[in-house]
């Protein structure tokens, strides 16, 4: 009976071992089945809020508040518009960069004065002469729109539609745009909540399509400006209107030396070089041309949208020549020197050098936009930069002037000791550095900057109406210069040949005061003053009038050794060939009648207290043969010349 029991105990309690199991698989069962149930609504409730998200968060907004939506979409359109007129008017830039200033070497400045707006170069030469692009990325023009709609939309004035009853608040927006070739894709996320009779709605994004070439425009200044970076155009355009505008390279037929005003030469250059930059045209269809010589300024490059090249005479510009001596250039005769009367004529050969640095603003337009860019157009010493070779303006440049080390101490003042404010600048090797300028302060001028560290570098200070003066210092160690520049005095000039003023013996004269450390000349009557200060000058004049001389035609007969032709030649065997060489007859309209050399220290005192300077040369033998216009020049040499200051 007892294992009876025990055996039903046994059952018992497997029964109910067995039972407590399958509870425990069962409870396990229906948590899992309620974690798939909650996961199911969840993706159901995200899949809900995603396909019924217009419903449920109202993005169009319904028709009861449209005027509200169609009057902001409207506005942002607008101010989608102000953003491109100002990014295509300032070279794809709202935010245009940090000003970066010129100097006498690159008068650019890193942005164009246009109509009073600045225009972000797009190439240019930094003040210390580092070339230097900034051109705007399309993205970058993208960010700079996103943020200036970002920063107006509060522009927008609701008061109307509030007059009308509307309850209208707004948030804070966040924008996104897309440039494409014709259309400006705007996409403003603000939530704007709308209510009016107790109805209210809230709209969170804003799709506004604003037609606009700016990608277009945008697209073909880049094909330009590759263009001009690749092939240097613009410079091979300049170089052409230099040979025709300005005295370059020339053999001309005369005795008398030619003059010309280097001021004027600049002038007339400027003034060719904008009527030809004005001139270039893309191959389109916005022109027509006049004439078939025309089509030399168009450029290969295909498009059916308007595009012009502008210089204006007026914006910063440098040309510089040389040889030229106060604002003079010089061309000397050929043939009248000792020993060269057997040429039996004369003739004037020059050679003149030119830089000239100067902007053209490149334009792509229509009836209702804009974008323009200029770039810098720079001709080296008579001929085209050959390529471009920049620096990212946000880059550092490398160079000497980065890297100043040396507190120095600067004063300048003039022969009386007294303090004369002037430009300092600071040259080591072939690194140019713009120091700054000293600054009277008591008695003293004076500028205290950190110069680059260098061996026998070069101070030069420089101050309207003073000549400029060097000093040498090595900045390896503090120290101070002491600068002393000398005063120029204005005189004016009467030239007295044989005791009759030139002019009144319709005659010109050529004047040249050489000095140590200034040089100048003066042409006589065309310029009648002179600026000189105190110091030693080697005075040379040089008078010409008119002159009925006629050289006549000649042959001379000229002989070289030559090579024998066949085999004789090869060994070296030679013959002597004559040809003749027809020089034809030569009218001189001058000749030189008067002059003399004289050296001469001219005082301070002389030119601070006169007003005049008399010029007294004598005169030489009337011309009657060439031989005779031959000695004449030798004879200056012999002559002496009189200052008389006044």
């Amino acid at each position: 009976m007892n294992d009876l029991n025990n055996k039903a105990g046994k059952k018992a309690t497997r029964t109910l071992t067995f039972s407590f199991n399958d509870n425990l698989v069962k409870s396990k069962r229906s948590q899992i089945t309620l974690f798939v149930i909650i996961a199911i609504i969840i993706v159901a409730a995200v899949i809900g809020i995603f396909v019924f998200r217009d419903k449920l968060f109202t993005i169009g907004g319904s028709s009861e508040f449209q005027e509200v939506y169609t009057y902001f979409d409207s506005c942002v359109e607008s101010v989608t518009l102000d953003g491109i007129q100002i990014a295509g008017s300032q070279g794809g830039y709202i935010e245009i960069p940090e000003f970066e200033p010129g100097s006498e070497y690159a008068p650019f400045s890193n942005q164009l004065e246009f109509l009073g707006q600045p225009v972000p170069y797009w190439y240019y030469i930094s003040g210390n002469g580092v070339a230097k692009e900034q051109i705007p990325s399309k993205k970058e023009i993208e960010k700079q729109l996103r943020e200036y709609i970002e920063k107006n939309i509060a522009t927008c004035d609701f008061s109307a539609l509030r007059n009308k009853g509307y309850e209208i608040n707004v948030s804070a927006p966040k924008a996104d745009v897309s440039i494409s070739k014709n259309v400006v894709g705007v996409n403003v996320n603000m939530p704007l909540s709308v209510s009016k009779n107790e109805k209210s709605e809230i709209k969170s994004r804003h799709d506004v399509s604003v037609f606009s070439k700016l990608g277009k425009f945008y697209d073909l200044a880049n094909e330009i400006y590759n263009k001009e970076k690749e092939e240097s155009f613009l410079e091979n355009y300049s170089v052409d209107a230099l040979y025709n505008y300005a005295p370059v390279t020339d053999i001309e037929i005369s005795c008398a030396p030619k003059f010309w005003n280097a001021e004027d030469v600049a002038n007339d250059l400027k003034s060719g070089l904008s009527a030809n930059i004005g001139a270039i045209k893309l191959n389109g269809e916005y022109y027509s041309l006049s004439k078939k010589e025309n089509n030399y300024f168009v450029l290969p490059i295909e498009t059916d949208e308007s595009a012009s090249f502008v210089y204006d005479t007026r914006w910063p510009s440098r040309v510089e020549i040389w040889p030229a001596e106060n604002n003079l250039l010089i061309a000397q005769p050929v043939g009248l020197e000792e020993g060269l009367g057997i040429l039996g004529f004369c003739y004037i050969p020059y050679h003149f050098v030119y830089d000239v640095y100067y902007p053209v603003l490149v334009q792509i337009y229509d009836d209702n936009e804009i974008f323009q860019f200029p770039v810098a157009v720079i001709i080296d010493k008579s001929n085209p930069r050959k390529s471009l070779e920049t620096t990212d303006s946000a880059i550092d440049e490398i160079g000497i002037c980065n890297y100043p080390t040396t507190s120095i101490d600067v004063y300048t003042f003039d022969s009386q000791l007294q303090p004369v404010e002037a430009d300092i600048e600071f040259q080591c090797f072939s690194d140019l550095c713009n120091i700054g300028s000293t600054v009277v302060e008591g008695t003293d001028a004076h500028i205290q900057e950190t110069f680059p560290s260098c061996i026998n570098g070069k101070i030069t200070a420089k101050a309207e109406g003073y000549v400029s003066q060097d000093y040498i210092i090595s900045t390896n160690a503090p120290g101070v210069a002491n600068i002393l520049i000398d005063k120029l005095y204005d005189l004016d000039v009467e030239v007295v040949a044989g005791g009759l003023d030139v002019k009144d013996r319709k005659g010109q004269a050529l004047i040249n005061f050489q000095g140590e450390r200034y040089s100048t000349s003066l042409f006589y009557p065309e310029q009648t003053s002179i600026k000189l200060a105190e110091g030693f000058y080697n005075v040379s004049v040089q008078v010409f009038s008119e002159s009925s001389l006629t050289i006549p035609a000649s042959t001379s007969s000229n002989c070289v050794q030559v090579p024998k032709p066949g085999i004789f030649g090869f060994f070296g065997s030679i013959s002597e060939q004559c040809f003749s060489v027809d020089i034809p007859s030569q009218n001189l309209g001058s000749a030189l009648s008067a002059g003399g050399k004289s050296s001469e220290f001219i005082l301070e005192t002389n030119l601070k207290n006169s007003n005049n300077m008399k010029i007294s040369v004598p005169n030489l033998p009337s011309v009657t043969s060439l031989d005779q216009l031959q000695a004449n020049y030798q004879l200056i040499d012999y002559q002496n010349i009189a200052l008389e200051f006044t």
